[in-house]
Order: structure tokens, then sequence, then C-alpha cells
């Protein structure tokens, strides 16, 4: 083939002009999102300075910060958060663990819809906080308490989104790709899961946010060591500042947690193109 026909075959590459435009509109949007929490944050710290608000009540966000830095300086927030983080992993693993297994039997199967089932949506209906007094008959009310609270409040929230996200998968692909060939385990490789993923990290969202809202009950119970713990301590002595940074701490964390699941959830679902917001 000659130069002139090969540069004909070979379709010119056009640069993309959007994708530098599109960069700009996500930078330009993080911005517009940070405006309103610093907005509230500088009319807090307004406020406490100027006696609005009493500091004994709620102290100022550059007061809270300070103490931050000094129970981090002398090692000591460093201590409740690791054990505080130590607990809400192992009860997300645990929940999460037994959530998926039930939740895809039940999805998967009829007689695990059968049996699985009916008893968790009996169980769904309890509020697993208000178990508390016979979760300590139980467990105790050592470090079993806090991750037992931890899985359940993870637990649900798995579970169901991962019987919805199997359920809500068009038979109509599994029976397309049955009749391609595709086995039991391939189908599920490429039919089930990718289908039932998003499902599956709302699931997820959700029950990370319902962990870190179990775990600071479940510290303030007998603990001694923890963010609530800390928390609780601090009630005892007035120390508002303590209160508020334990707040802010279980905020970050929970806030973070997201962010990384809805990270991890752009990257694992780039294929998937759903509504953008206008």
């Amino acid at each position: 083939m000659s130069g002139p026909a090969l540069a004909e075959a070979i379709p010119a590459v056009v640069p993309d002009r959007a994708t530098p435009r599109r960069s700009r509109a996500r930078a330009s949007r993080r911005w517009r999102r940070a405006v309103s929490p610093v907005v509230l944050v500088l009319a807090w710290e307004v406020a406490a300075r100027t006696g609005l608000l009493a500091a004994e009540k709620l102290p100022a966000p550059s007061a809270v910060l300070a103490t931050g830095w000094r129970l981090a300086r002398d090692g000591t927030l460093g201590v409740h958060l690791l054990d505080s983080l130590t607990r809400a992993a192992l009860g997300l693993l645990i929940g999460g663990g037994l959530a998926l297994v039930l939740g895809a039997a039940a999805g998967l199967l009829r007689l695990g819809d059968d049996l699985v089932d009916p008893p968790v949506q009996m169980a769904r209906m309890l509020p697993h906080l208000g178990l508390v007094p016979l979760l300590i008959i139980w467990v105790g009310i050592g470090e079993s308490l806090k991750v037992t609270l931890v899985a359940l409040g993870a637990f649900f929230p798995i579970y169901f989104n991962t019987y919805a996200g199997i359920r809500d998968i068009d038979e109509r692909l599994v029976e397309a790709a049955r009749t391609c060939g595709l086995g039991a385990a391939a189908r599920l490789r490429h039919v089930v899961l990718p289908g039932a993923l998003p499902s599956l990290f709302l699931g997820l969202r959700l029950a990370i946010g319902a962990a870190w809202l179990s775990l600071v009950v479940g510290e303030q119970v007998n603990a001694q060591t923890g963010v609530g713990f800390l928390m609780m301590e601090a009630r005892e002595f007035s120390q508002t500042d303590v209160v508020v940074l334990g707040l802010l701490i279980y905020a970050l964390l929970g806030l973070a947690s997201d962010l990384l699941i809805r990270y991890a959830e752009r990257r694992t679902l780039a294929w998937r193109r759903g509504l953008r917001a206008t």
C-alpha cells in the first residue's frame, strides 16, 4: 500500500478538546462544594469569638483544633483513634462478609431465599442499637460488644443491597449468556457480578455510615479506649472541646471512608454511564 493510500486508510487522531474543559469543570465543582462547609465553620468561629456562643457550650473551631493538636502531640489521640479504627474494621469485616454470603445465597438460590430471607426480614425490624441490654447479657461488656454492634449495623445494608442487586438483573441477560455457552461460574463473573456491583457499593456506603453510628454507642459502654470513651471521659469533666473534637473525628472518618468508597466505585464502574447532574 502506497503512502497516500495508507494515510487515507488510517483515521486522523483528533485531540479531545472537551477533556481539559471537563477537568476544569470538575475542579470548579470541587471548590464549589467546599464553599458551604467553609462558610459554616467561619460563622461558627465568629459566633464563638464574639460571645454569641458560650465557650462552655460550644467552643470555637480554633479551640477544638488546638485541643486536637495537643492530644495528638502527647499520643493520647492516636491510641484512641487506632482502637476505634480496629473495632470498626473488624465489625465491618464480620458483618459485611456474612451479609455478602447470605445475600448472595438468598438472591441466587431459591432454597436460600426460602430459608435465609424470612428471618433476616424479621430481624431488620428490630433497632440493633436497642439490643444493647440483650447483647450485654449475651457477649458481655468487653470488646465483643463493640464489634458485635458494628457488625449488626453493617450487616443489613449490605445484605439487602446484595439481594436487590442480584434480583434486579435482567433475566434475559442471564439467558443470553447461557445460550452463548457460558457456564454457571462464567455467568456469575460476567453477568451477575457486574450487574450487582452498583447496589453492592451503595450497600457498602450505607453500611459504613451505620458502622460508625454503632461504634459511637458501643464505645460509650464500659470502654477504656476509643474516641467514644474519650468523649465520655471528657463529659465527666465538662471538657466540651474534647467532646466536640470526638464528634468531629467521627464525622471526618465517615466522610473519608465514604469518599474512598465513591472513588473505588468510579474506578470499578468506569464502564457505567449514569445520569449526571446539570
